[in-house]
């Protein structure tokens, strides 16, 4: 790998003082036989070798100097497109993000290639070659973790990109073409444990969790529903009655953990979403895109359907999601009465795996009667998404960025030159 002042020493190289132009004229002369490879180079000013080996055919004419691009001119302005499509939008990509959709890249041109990630070469020379285009920024200084209070700056932030893309497009009167998707989770088949209330704030199972299961849900703000997409833990329950017994029109998959990741979300959106949502264009949808990040196919799609991917800021999801203001804990609440639990929204139910769907069924029915649909318009408005309203935040729940810490640690991301845009998480720079 190379070191990092790699870049560093490529601005230093000494540049070529000659033009394509004098290339081109120095060629015309040594093919038509007025002068030889060494007269035409002193004449036009070009190296004598580059001419011979344009002369000999051993290097195209016009083609670029210095190592070959992996992926092509084409696709390449493609990713920064996409960079910059990215960053407007909330999702800054980090370098190892942006790495990985040029390796998609590279793949799909070189099918056969086992291993196909570009390294740490290929980064420095895009970066170089794109230098006019993107700008690196040092992630923005946040605490780790979800908290009770989250910067004031971020929230206002995300409500003012929310107002530019809904004046943008039209949309601050039409609440069926606004979304928010939204996951929570159910932990099954295991004993109840007393913890403080503060616990329970940004829950996630741990990696030897046998029976997690997730359920992705997505509202609009008339409270219209996708159908849901319930994620099992490591497989299938096995035979078909989880599909059968389950929710209508429901989606299903698995994963490790028996939560959303860019695999299973891709699924939900080209499969799901684009199939049951609204004909109605453009459409908006709101999302966690930190813990579900989106893809290349995903963000293509998008563009080609007209539907904008708006990404809410990191740490200030459980005051900015419309369904976490209210309708999943509501759901929490049904889903215990069906098993008799009492009602409680306790995230531990002993239901087992198989039987969940079947009970998630009845539990969902709530979406469909006026308590849930209020539930869900409610949630929307107490996160000021719609109607929109920058002063709808609780103050409480905010605190200013500079009472805030300092990651430890920083990242690399990529935006529009002079543009400030919201960061990811922090993540390591190798």
């Amino acid at each position: 790998m190379p070191s990092r002042n790699h870049l560093d020493k490529i601005g230093r190289k000494k540049k070529k003082k000659w033009t394509e132009e004098a290339m081109e004229r120095a060629l015309v002369e040594v093919k038509s036989g007025r002068c030889t490879v060494r007269q035409a180079a002193k004449e036009f000013g070009v190296p004598k070798s580059s001419l011979g080996d344009r002369v000999s055919g051993r290097v195209t004419p016009g083609s670029r100097s210095g190592p070959a691009q992996l992926i092509t001119s084409d696709d390449e302005e493609l990713l920064v497109e996409f960079s910059l499509y990215m960053s407007k939008h909330g999702f800054p990509l980090t370098k190892q993000q942006l790495v990985s959709f040029a390796s998609s890249i590279y793949k799909r041109q070189h099918r056969r290639v086992a291993f196909s990630k570009l390294g740490q070469t290929w980064w420095l020379n895009f970066r170089k070659r794109q230098e006019k285009n993107i700008t690196i920024q040092p992630a923005d200084n946040v605490v780790r973790g979800r908290t009770v209070c989250v910067r004031k700056e971020a929230v206002d932030q995300f409500l003012h990109l929310l107002s530019t893309v809904m004046d943008a497009h039209g949309l601050r009167d039409k609440p069926h073409q606004i979304f928010n998707c939204n996951e929570t989770g159910f932990q099954l088949g295991r004993k109840r444990v007393i913890l403080p209330k503060s616990a329970s704030l940004g829950y996630k199972p741990t990696s030897g969790s046998r029976d997690h299961i997730s359920a992705l849900a997505c509202f609009s703000a008339a409270g219209e529903d996708i159908p849901p997409f319930i994620i099992y833990s490591k497989a299938y329950p096995g035979g078909v009655c989880y599909k059968t017994q389950g929710p209508p029109n429901a989606l299903y998959g698995w994963s490790d953990l028996g939560c959303i990741n860019s695999d299973l979300f891709k699924k939900w959106f080209l499969k799901h979403f684009l199939l049951h949502a609204p004909k109605e264009r453009p459409l908006l949808l709101i999302f966690d895109g930190h813990k579900s990040p989106v893809n290349l196919e995903v963000v293509e799609a998008a563009r080609k359907e007209d539907v904008i991917l708006l990404c809410l800021p990191p740490h200030c999801s459980h005051i900015l999601q419309p369904l976490d203001a209210g309708l999943f804990g509501l759901l929490k609440q049904r889903f215990a009465a069906l098993i008799g639990d009492g009602g409680s929204t306790d995230t531990h139910f002993a239901v087992s795996k198989k039987e969940f769907s079947a009970v998630f069924k009845g539990t969902y029915q709530v979406v469909k009667e006026e308590e849930g649909v209020r539930i869900v318009n409610e949630g929307f408005r107490k996160c000021g998404i719609y109607p929109l309203n920058h002063f709808a935040i609780n103050e409480g729940h905010l605190m200013p960025s500079h009472s805030m810490g300092p990651a430890a640690g920083s990242s690399l991301c990529t935006s529009a030159q002079g543009e400030t845009s919201q960061q990811l998480d922090p993540l390591p720079e190798s």
